[in-house]
């Protein structure tokens, strides 16, 4: 499916960090068959990672910081920024800081995230030590639409990951990992292909279509 301007699917990619997932976007994704191409990354902090990996891929970049002014002064200042670059979706990866309506109401239904859980199980911060401290047999990741209650908009994909009974919560993080670099790059070909599907009235519901259009 092409972009909204008729050639590529353009996807902007927020960060604040090291950047793993974004380079899982661009080895998986960024210029590849499905015609996505990654157009910006803008990072809420400067020096990090992720600005790098970008940079190295000759991706544009730019920081947009919440610099002693409120949440909702940073995201017009983040939305002029982002909707220079006519992005047919926004992906937070591992972006760590809130958006506000601001943001999230100019790209409607253009925004997801990653969470390391299977939401509604374990949102917020510190969801894998979450999953170790409950015991849980079964975790994983989850993408989702971004709304303004963190971590509670409708997943778009899940990922199971088994816990098992002697994981520290850094074996059960490196396997969380695994399943966000697959996910991520799935998720972004479904959108570019036309087959993610919210109805706008029950808003909750995400459709899937497999490529013969049954859902999935």
């Amino acid at each position: 499916m092409a972009g909204s301007d008729g050639g590529s699917y353009r996807v902007a990619v927020l960060v604040s960090g090291s950047g793993t997932n974004l380079q899982s976007l661009i080895d998986g994704v960024h210029g590849g068959p499905e015609g996505v191409e990654v157009v910006l990354v803008v990072s809420s902090k400067p020096g990090v990672r992720a600005l790098e990996r970008a940079e190295r891929a000759g991706i544009p970049t730019a920081v947009v910081a919440l610099d002693g002014e409120s949440r909702e002064a940073r995201d017009r200042r983040l939305v002029e920024v982002v909707d220079a670059v006519r992005p047919d979706l926004v992906v937070l990866a591992g972006w760590m800081s809130i958006l506000t309506g601001v943001f999230l109401t100019h790209f409607r239904d253009r925004v997801i995230n990653l969470h390391p859980s299977l939401l509604p199980s374990f949102p917020g911060l510190n969801a894998i030590e979450q999953a170790l401290e409950w015991g849980v047999r079964i975790t994983g990741v989850t993408v989702h639409y971004a709304e303004e209650v963190v971590d509670a908009g409708p997943p778009v994909l899940q990922r199971a990951v088994p816990v098992m009974g002697d994981d520290t919560l850094d074996t059960l993080t490196e396997r969380i990992r695994a399943a966000e670099h697959e996910i991520v790059p799935e998720a972004v070909r479904l959108f570019a292909a036309g087959r993610v599907h919210r109805d706008p009235r029950e808003r909750r519901r995400v459709v899937v279509t497999a490529d013969d259009r049954r859902v999935r």
